[in-house]
Parts: structure tokens; sequence; C-alpha cells
């Protein structure tokens, strides 16, 4: 049965139809076109049987599926990724079904990925992915590194409950939390630090760690990618900490942050998972589990893009 991927365009199959009218021998028409004469054969018994339009395309769908999931199972799929908008790790593991099974009912169903929904209402707010994407051969070869800015939680008030007086009372301080992450390209490990700003000297504090603790890991760090920030294009401490460690500056394009996809992905990560996961009582209250969050991210988080394993366990292959 032809379809939109078979070997053979339409024109091809009439070009068969119409030189085998002409008289010509099936073996020369295969040799022609670089087909089997079994090809040729199929064709032109399809031309005979049905005309020209037995040469168009078809679907590849068999007409039986006896072992398709049952649609009871899909609903339960589809009711349960509305509610958690979860991947198909998640929904596995929920269901008890296998991960790539959940990814064919979602494909089937012509469910939209997540990264093309709003977190809070699930409606689609960006188009697809282009499919194009890159993975570096070893740890270390290259690592993401971008700032994800938080709002800080009111220390007298739970998370989306702050009032004006709450407000008036951190005053003083920085209504922000400055996330400094660090994704490594290859094993998506991560290294998260809560700091109080996002300038020059500060990030580079932050690549020493961060490059020391890859170290321990085993991962000795050879580039950086970067955002376009001035204290990365011309931060004099930040430089000078880069050549000092023997690492070689790498920035996205300009006003493509896509570029920095990894880190990107875990900002959303930490986002919808970690900050806005659960209500805090205080921000020193989810400060004070973020490490622990990082640690259950890198060894115990089923990551898609690594088959349902956490990043650790890139670092042993």
């Amino acid at each position: 049965m032809a379809h939109r991927n078979a070997r053979t365009t339409v024109y091809a199959r009439r070009l068969i139809v119409r030189r085998w009218q002409a008289g010509w021998p099936a073996a020369r028409i295969a040799e022609q076109l670089g087909v089997s004469r079994a090809t040729v054969h199929k064709w032109i018994r399809r031309y005979r049987a049905e005309g020209w339009a037995g040469l168009a395309d078809r679907s590849s769908r068999p007409h039986h599926s006896p072992t398709r999931t049952a649609v009871e199972v899909e609903d339960r799929v589809l009711a349960l990724r509305a509610a958690a908008r979860r991947g198909p790790v998640f929904l596995a593991r929920e269901l008890g079904l296998v991960a790539s099974t959940v990814g064919r009912i979602l494909r089937r169903r012509q469910v939209m990925p997540l990264r093309a929904l709003d977190p809070i209402t699930g409606i689609p707010v960006r188009r697809q992915h282009s499919g194009r994407r890159y993975e570096h051969p070893r740890p270390g070869d290259l690592v993401h590194i971008d700032v994800k800015k938080l709002g800080r939680v009111p220390d007298t008030a739970v998370a989306g409950a702050c009032t004006g007086a709450a407000k008036r009372s951190a005053a003083g301080a920085s209504a922000t939390n400055f996330l400094h992450v660090a994704v490594d390209d290859h094993s998506r490990l991560a290294y998260v630090e809560a700091l109080p700003d996002e300038r020059d000297l500060t990030s580079a504090g932050f690549l020493r760690r961060a490059t020391a603790w890859f170290a321990g890991h085993g991962v000795s760090v050879e580039r950086v990618l970067t955002d376009n920030a001035k204290v990365y294009r011309i931060g004099r401490n930040w430089a000078q900490t880069c050549v000092e460690l023997g690492i070689r500056r790498r920035f996205t394009r300009p006003r493509c942050p896509w570029t920095n996809g990894k880190a990107e992905r875990l900002n959303r990560t930490l986002q919808d998972e970690f900050a806005y996961a659960q209500p805090w009582l205080s921000n020193t209250d989810r400060l004070a589990a973020l490490d622990s969050w990082v640690h259950a991210y890198n060894t115990r988080r089923a990551h898609s893009a690594l088959g349902g394993h956490p990043p650790i366990t890139r670092l042993a292959s």
C-alpha cells in the first residue's frame, strides 16, 4: 500500500504506466527509474484494477490493529495529561504503562506538547519545535549557564497571597531571587545556586563553584554557553575566571534564547516543579528546599531526553 513516505512519487508511478503503455518492457522501466521489476509490475497491476486513481498516495495504517491500546486506557491517559500536564514518562509511571505507548497515544490523539501550552490554562501558545536538536558527545564539552529570576515569597504571607503590608515590609530587600543555573549539555546534570544578584563578581564566583562541583562528579568543563548579557560579554571578573579555569566562552545568537535551550528548559522545570509547585510559607523555606530539589532532579527525576533516566546515569555511560 502506497503512503506519503513511499520510495516512488505519484509522478514516477505515472511514468511507469505511460512507458508500459508505450511498449517498454518492465525490466527497462525498472532500470531507468532505479526501482525493482516487482515495483513496476505492482503499479501496473494497480493501474489495471483502479485506473489512474489507484496510483495516488494512501494511508499506511493497517485495516485492523488487534494490539492497539483500549480506548478506555487512552481516555485515562488524556484525562491525567489534562489534569497533571506532565510528560509520557510521568503518565506511564502513574498508569502502569510504557512511556513509548503513552507517547503514541498522545500523538495519535494529536495532543499538543507541553512546551506549546500555557502552564496555567493549558491553552496552546507556542508553535511546534523545528525538530532539530543537538547534544555534545561527552560531559563537560559544553555547559549551559543562565539566571532565572524568581519573585520572593514574602516572609509574612503564603505564596500567591502577598498583601500590601507584606510588600511594604520587604521594601528594603530585593524583591527578586536570582537562581544561577549551570546544566551539562550531554548529561543534563544541573548545579543551581540562589544568589542576591547577577553582577559580574557574583557570576564569576558562581562559575568557580559550579566548575568545582562538576569536577567533583568527574566532569571537566571545557566550554560555557551563555546569553549576550553584559556580565558575560564584557564582565572583567567573568572573563578572567574563564581564562584561569581554561574555559572557552560561547554565546547564543542575538534574540534567539532557544539556542541556550537546555538552560531555558531547566529554568522552566525549576519554575513549574519547584518554585510554584506548592505554596511556601516564606522565601527562606523555599530557598532551604532548593538543594534537595536539585539533588532529586539529578539523581531521581526521570528525564524524557534521557530515555526516562535521571541525569546522573549519563556519567556512568
